[in-house]
């Protein structure tokens, strides 16, 4: 039930939907000027910054466009069979034939709190999602335009807007924490794996040219090969092991929990075994800086194109050795060696991935780099968590708020103007 206060109405008399829609793109005087053009792939968070593609005065004349003040949501797309995009427009923009814009039909609704709105109401308006053609999500726009909206008085919409205002306003706070995290660690990583910092313990004045760039002298430069052996042992008896997948991000996942669905076969026995500790990549997505250290289960499964392989424990630390195939500059190395591999499929085989050169400092400095960089990514870990949690309590405080199961504290007009 609502509170007494509040009225309900249908989103239909809300607002008015409008379809978008793509200007000719065989017309290249379209596309490439300075007009926003609208995409799902722009709707990653509830304000537009800036688009991937933009039109010219004349595409921009072609197209639909929404005002300022309108909310823009994302009707036809996989997207939907996750999540509702939704963004607040502070600016006119044209968009496309897969976004409807919702224009507001009366003034009793802030534009900010519209867009609280859709966001609490997302989990019923998924419900109305469809699989169109393709099996591409589809938001039946009558079902839509039929929801029925809780709406207070515009006072109380103000307050609840502030109150979920600071909330995100502590999100973003973690946000930057999470960055400036993370971009310490990238620079520590880059000075720890070169050498160009040294580990109390260890020391050496003197650097030299090598094939992958300056080191201290007392490194080694070797072949992945030369410390790592290929891995393929099939699942012949068809036991249902967890399946990974890898991102190029983190490395190694459950491939359930990863993707919400089974992306996987059914029939398991043609599947690769990998063990915990042995590392594995795809190999026509290595380029990508798609290579993982299995730490998920004692025993997995990683599809056929996987190449699996083990290191040498006396000679490579696990850890230092992912961390330095997960860099930037490895990912390149991957790219190069795939466009310059004789496999037409455009893949990095084992026989490739093997006479890639490493640098390799005593092991006891291996393991001392990997666990300097552990504890930098623990802290990087620990802002997330905390930001999950943040976003967690501000989507269940949004659920009560923007349905009148809980009421915020009202200022009166001496209150407010202080």
């Amino acid at each position: 039930m609502t509170p007494r206060d509040w009225s309900v109405h249908e989103l239909g008399s809300l607002f008015e939907l409008k379809s978008g829609n793509t200007p000719s793109k065989k017309d290249s005087e379209n596309w490439g000027g300075c007009y926003p053009w609208v995409t799902a792939k722009d709707m990653q968070k509830s304000q537009i910054s800036a688009t991937q593609l933009s039109l010219t005065q004349k595409g921009s004349e072609l197209a639909k466009h929404a005002r300022a003040g309108s909310l823009l949501v994302l009707t036809r797309g996989m997207t939907l069979f996750k999540r509702l995009p939704v963004v607040l427009l502070d600016a006119p923009a044209s968009f496309n034939q897969d976004v409807k814009e919702l224009r507001p039909k009366r003034t009793e609704v802030l534009d900010e709190y519209s867009l609280l709105l859709m966001q609490a109401m997302e989990p019923k308006v998924l419900q109305m999602v469809d699989a169109a053609g393709h099996g591409t999500g589809r938001l039946d726009t009558h079902r839509l335009k039929a929801l029925p909206l809780p709406l207070p008085p515009k006072s109380q919409q103000s307050q609840i807007v502030q109150t979920i205002n600071l909330w995100s306003q502590a999100i973003a706070c973690c946000q930057k924490l999470i960055e400036n995290a993370r971009q310490q660690k990238k620079a520590l990583a880059q000075q720890l794996l070169t050498g160009k910092r040294r580990l109390p313990g260890f020391s050496c004045a003197a650097r030299h040219l090598t094939p992958v760039g300056e080191l201290p002298t007392d490194w080694d430069v070797i072949s992945i090969g030369r410390v790592a052996t290929e891995v393929s042992v099939r699942n012949n008896s068809g036991a249902k092991h967890t399946v990974l997948a890898c991102s190029k991000h983190v490395g190694f996942v459950n491939s359930l929990e990863y993707f919400k669905k089974q992306v996987f076969s059914e029939d398991l026995s043609g599947y690769k075994v990998i063990k915990r500790g042995q590392f594995g990549f795809p190999s026509n997505h290595v380029e990508e800086g798609s290579i993982g250290l299995q730490d998920v289960t004692d025993i997995g499964l990683v599809s056929p194109i996987y190449t699996v392989f083990e290191t040498d424990p006396d000679r490579v630390d696990a850890g230092y050795l992912f961390k330095l195939l997960k860099t930037e500059h490895y990912r390149q190395r991957f790219a190069a060696s795939t466009n310059a591999s004789v496999d037409r499929r455009g893949s990095l085989r084992w026989a490739g991935f093997r006479s890639i050169k490493i640098p390799l400092p005593s092991l006891d400095e291996q393991k001392a780099i990997a666990k300097v960089l552990d504890l930098a990514a623990e802290l990087e870990s620990g802002y997330e968590a905390y930001r999950a949690k943040l976003e967690l309590e501000k989507r269940a405080l949004m659920q009560q708020l923007l349905t009148g199961k809980r009421r915020v504290p009202l200022l009166d007009e001496s209150e407010a103007d202080a």
